[in-house]
């Protein structure tokens, strides 16, 4: 073969490519964005893997390189998260602690099921189911971290399978009547806070979660289009959930089973949070005595992104320091 027939026959194989890689894109455009999660969760030294736990199938990112008998901490991520979310937090643990970061049911690639209930109570048992089946390693402690919805959900699953959880962090976490502010009482008044639906709901989504703007997501062309469209395909599932954690009998569970909670435990809060006011700090801590508290400045709702050095830290101290009630 000459050299013009191998380049012509380069270029059109490449064409090939080229255009079977825009039909798989027109055909899931998403998959642009979850390219760039892929990214992110490689660069946190993380894999990917998935499970099949009771009727869902959970995907999760990991690491396992740790310490023989070293603690294996869970992360649980919030309303409208997923288990990104964690990823620069999970870079700062890893290597000295067993990681695992799920994307909870119904949410980021995890199965959804119709008409499945993903509340507070649903969602706490599968989380200790997950932690039974996938997470446990004889010898290794579990450190359940929570962050916002995931914090009551973390609440709860640490009240209620006690012998699943040793160790429970709350990071801004959902579950007590905090102090009124903008978003709870658009949440009372039967309103998604958190909607996305263009450019603009997109931008004060982000202005909510994030107090410090060096932290908040840059989200580029073509990516920002594509996920705005896919939050509006979630506007009714992210409303059944916000009836059922926000407005129904579930929203002030895990402050009352709080109570229970006999673990070593940590509390964790931004004083800028717009999303569950600081005060919630407080209204946990009387119910959790034994709680290490850290309130930090200059970060919003989002802690785990906004200030991850500082909340590793709180991390190895209740590891290290934390007692029980």
């Amino acid at each position: 073969m000459t050299l013009r027939r191998l380049l012509k026959t380069v270029a059109l194989v490449a064409a090939v490519l080229s255009c079977g890689l825009l039909l798989w894109l027109w055909r899931e455009p998403y998959r642009v964005v979850l390219g760039d999660y892929a990214r992110q969760r490689l660069v946190a030294g993380l894999g990917r893997n998935a499970a099949q736990v009771d009727d869902h199938r959970w995907v999760y990112a990991y690491n396992d390189e740790a310490p023989a008998n070293a603690p294996t901490v869970v992360m649980v991520h919030g309303f409208t998260g997923g288990k990104e979310n964690w990823y620069l937090l999970a870079q700062r643990l890893r290597g000295r602690y067993r990681v695992f970061v799920p994307d909870l049911p119904g949410w980021g690639e995890s199965e959804r099921k119709r008409g499945a209930d993903y509340g507070f109570v649903a969602q706490n048992d599968r989380v200790a189911r997950f932690i039974e089946q996938v997470a446990r390693k004889p010898g290794s402690p579990v450190v359940l971290l929570g962050h916002s919805m995931g914090g009551g959900i973390a609440a709860l699953t640490a009240a209620r399978h006690p012998r699943d959880v040793d160790r429970v962090a709350l990071f801004n976490s959902a579950g007590v009547r905090f102090k009124d502010n903008v978003f709870g009482r658009e949440v009372l008044e039967g309103k998604n806070p958190f909607a996305v639906s263009d450019a603009a709901s997109l931008k004060h989504y982000l202005d909510i979660l994030f107090y410090d703007e060096r932290a908040k997501p840059v989200i580029p062309w073509p990516a920002d289009g594509i996920y705005i469209e896919r939050r509006k395909r979630e506007a009714g599932f992210e409303q059944s959930v916000l009836d059922k954690i926000g407005r129904g009998d579930e929203r002030f569970l895990p402050g009352d089973e709080a109570e229970r909670i006999g673990q070593p435990a940590l509390l964790l809060w931004c004083r800028q949070d717009a999303v569950i006011d600081a005060s919630a700090l407080e209204l946990f801590a009387v119910r959790l005595p034994q709680a290490q508290r850290v309130l930090l400045d200059g970060c919003g709702h989002m802690s785990v992104m906004e200030q991850p050095d500082a909340v590793a830290e709180a991390v190895d101290q209740l590891i290290a320091k934390g007692t029980p009630r």
